[in-house]
């Protein structure tokens, strides 16, 4: 047998999941000699054996990537043979460009979960039970490569026992870095509202009781602080709103197993699948009538966010509190999430009873993902714990590195460099101080762990966005402002590597237009680095501005106005009846006289006021709840539809739903449901954008179409879509799946249309 020898790299989600120790037993499988080790770009092998084995080891590697780890790039060369008789797990090392190879944070493995609920297991009910398979990886993480001395881990010396687990190549905590025991490991304590001790001897069994007793529980999670309740007593969930300051927006709640999530909702094999996935999101699903949930866990909302527990702490205390737990984001609303033990008692003491607090620092603040299955498979409606900072493939790469700032409202960003894109974790609406300032933090330390400076630096068009004046005013670079929906468009395209051109179908509620107007329902013909308007929707005047989004009576008013330009009773129709007179009549003179009236064409808008006026809700209290009730509201079983008509005479042509809102008022009036109502309205928008496609393709061909915006979050809309689009041989549909198709997703279309602008010749 001749020696030979291979050089292997690996790009991707290769470090802090066990990848050496399965390399290292691969390669003693096939009888292989060299050396493994962690770079900054990756995992690097220099292996040496006979051609037959060479090869078997590679297909080992190709055939079965362990479950966590996620291989984008395999490169392998031939290198000088070396006589060596052992495989050895070697020091990382630093080398070359750096991509981040740190994987997400991973929900505890079955193998963890049994130590910690057995009684003669030396890590029986420790909290911070890991091994490579799973446990805090980002949220620690302070340096790459990811090692130890580079983790919020550092200060806690392994004893004896698990410095022997982490030396073992067969052990499964083989250099894993947060290994720890009682022994060892951080530790647990609880503290009062006030923040003294509360020498409790089991502080979790405690603070389960606390929870029991309906009290408020601050818990410090993986990526930061969650508050927790009794999800089934009416009396601590109102408490926790009204602590919160936050009035009717749904509460997550996470449920022992997934037969406790059976029992109070309606699953699909798809929602069961994500809910017990190693990324444990957020899903939302339809709740079981009947259930023990408390009702104002979600009012007036039949869908449920449900999550499993993901840690440890999360599987004792759900078993000990023997009941489904509120678990919602550690924070005031509108303020960044809390991370800091000193941080949560100064912020948290006006809403928590009791602090469940720990010593390991968390290093990135990181917010639970939320995601909900539309058109069969997931969607990403928040990309955060669990998928950051996994990296994006893009088609073409990033010739200089790109810094994207985002939008304004669920805020991520996203840094472009070489062949990747790393969306960073969701920060929030950019309303306070407080928020840019976890902004600023988190785009500084995604650099420093890319070691990259950007040069190109992309922001929103909107001049008065907060991340778009942190653009101008603070990065130095080469700037690039992007329309909003092109950036949504672009989004869905890296997502899917396109390259263009495709038809994009972006709704929203409103991205700001290089005309300075709102816009919200385009079609676009679009490529990476340019965008042509093809059709759009008919203005709705917003009496008022930004107030009718929060009031969308307004919305409902302006709408009727303009459907019924003969007048239409107003006493007709319940929704005005809840309405000040003073108000009404000061929003009817706006609307005549066009003073403080904004022009928006977001299909958002449609929502609003469809569902203001049909359910009487003249009111929001938070954003998207009125366009969320009327989906929901939604009878899937109708059939029927308005009708509605295409203005070619436009320029752009634009959707005219004014013949869509005479019918459905004519329905409501003859004592028609709200739900077959709001029905036929998710048929009707479905028919129209089939139509606008058909338009488009007519012009430009059967190109791709992408379906993008906040509109697409609503399963039945996205779903009634593509069965329109795609009919009779239609063009193929491309839904967002790994990243948001709202504001969540924006950035990294704004990373790809930079990048793609910069790479154009100078003129």
């Amino acid at each position: 047998m001749s020696l030979e020898g291979r050089r292997i790299e690996i790009r991707g989600t290769v470090q802090g999941v066990g990848f050496r120790p399965w390399i290292w037993r691969l390669a003693r499988e096939n009888g292989i000699g060299g050396r493994v080790s962690n770079d900054s770009r990756g995992v690097t092998i220099e292996a040496f054996g006979g051609n037959r084995a060479l090869e078997s080891f590679l297909d080992g590697i190709r055939a079965s990537p362990l479950p966590a780890a996620e291989i984008r790039e395999l490169l392998c060369e031939t290198i000088p043979p070396e006589l060596s008789h052992e495989f050895v797990i070697v020091a990382s090392r630093r080398a070359g460009e750096l991509q981040v190879s740190i994987p997400p944070d991973l929900a505890t493995c079955e193998d963890c979960l049994a130590e910690i609920f057995d009684p003669a297991d030396r890590r029986h009910r420790y909290a911070f039970t890991n091994c490579t398979r799973c446990g805090p990886r980002f949220t620690i993480a302070r340096e790459v490569p990811y090692d130890r001395a580079a983790t919020t881990m550092a200060p806690f010396r392994m004893c004896a026992l698990c410095q022997a687990e982490f030396d073992d190549p067969a052990n499964r905590r083989f250099h894993a870095q947060p290994n720890a025991c009682p022994a060892c490991g951080p530790a647990i304590e609880a503290l009062s509202g006030s923040g003294e001790p509360a020498f409790w001897e089991d502080p979790i069994r405690g603070a389960a009781l606390a929870l029991r007793a309906d009290l408020i529980v601050a818990l410090k999670g993986l990526g930061g602080f969650h508050l927790a309740c009794d999800a089934t007593s009416s009396a601590a969930v109102e408490r926790l709103r009204r602590r919160k300051h936050r009035e009717e927006k749904p509460f997550a709640v996470m449920v022992r197993g997934i037969e406790e999530a059976e029992a109070v909702a309606q699953l699909s094999r798809e929602e069961r699948e994500l809910l017990l996935s190693p990324e444990r999101p957020i899903v939302l699903v339809r709740r079981r009538d009947g259930t023990a949930l408390a009702p104002e866990v979600s009012p007036d909302n039949p869908l449920v966010g449900l999550l499993l527990p993901y840690t440890p702490l999360h599987h004792l205390l759900l078993s000990d509190a023997g009941r489904p737990l509120v678990m919602t984001s550690g924070n005031l609303s509108e303020e960044p999430i809390v991370c800091g033990n000193g941080e949560a008692v100064r912020r948290l003491a006006s809403i928590a009873d009791v602090f469940l607090v720990h010593d390991r620092e968390i290093e990135s603040r990181c917010d639970d993902s939320v995601a909900r299955i539309v058109a069969g498979g997931p969607v990403l409606l928040r990309r955060s714990r669990g998928w950051v900072p996994r990296s994006i493939p893009v088609r073409e790469p990033f010739e200089e590195p790109v810094l994207a700032c985002g939008g304004h409202l669920k805020n991520t960003f996203c840094i472009g460099m070489g062949p990747c894109a790393y969306l960073g974790p969701h920060i929030g609406d950019l309303e306070n101080l407080e928020t840019l300032a976890v902004f600023e933090e988190a785009v500084e330390r995604l650099e420093r762990f890319l070691r990259v400076e950007p040069e190109i630096i992309a922001h929103d068009l909107h001049p008065q966005y907060v991340s778009t004046l942190y653009a101008r005013d603070t990065r130095a670079g080469r700037k690039f402002a992007v329309q909003h929906h092109h950036a949504h468009v672009a989004s869905a395209m890296a997502e899917h590597g396109l390259s263009g051109p495709v038809i994009g179908v972006a709704w929203d509620g409103t991205g700001y237009g290089p005309d300075g107007t709102a816009w919200g329902g385009e079609l676009l013909l679009c490529r990476l680095e340019s965008y042509e308007r093809l059709a759009t929707l008919r203005p709705v005047p917003l009496a008022g501005g930004e107030t009718a989004i929060r009031e969308p009576w307004r919305i409902a008013l302006a709408l009727l106005r303009d459907a019924f330009p003969e007048g239409l009773s107003l006493e007709r129709l319940p929704l005005f009846a809840r309405v000040d007179r003073r108000a009404l009549e000061l929003a009817r003179q706006m609307l005549e006289a066009g003073v403080n009236v904004a022009r928006a064409r977001g299909v958002g808008r449609y929502f609003d006021g469809f569902g203001s006026l049909f359910l009487s809700r003249p009111f929001s209290r938070h954003e998207g709840q009125i366009a969320l009730a009327w989906n929901v509201a939604a009878d899937p079983e109708q059939q029927g539809s308005y009708p509605f008509r295409v203005d070619l005479a436009a320029s752009p042509p634009e959707l005219d739903l004014r013949p869509m809102l005479r019918g459905a008022v004519s329905d409501f009036l003859s004592g028609v449901s709200a739900g077959a109502i709001s029905g036929r309205f998710h048929n009707t928008l479905a028919t129209a954008a089939g139509a606008l496609v058909r338009l488009a393709v007519e012009r430009a061909g059967n190109l791709p179409v992408v379906l993008t915006g906040g509109c697409f979050q609503n399963a039945l809309l996205a779903e009634r879509v593509v069965s329109q689009v795609e009919q009779a041989d239609g063009p193929r549909v491309f839904l967002h799946r790994r990243v948001p198709p709202g504001d969540g997703g924006l950035a990294l279309g704004q990373a790809v249309v930079a990048g793609a602008l910069a790479r154009r010749p100078s003129e």
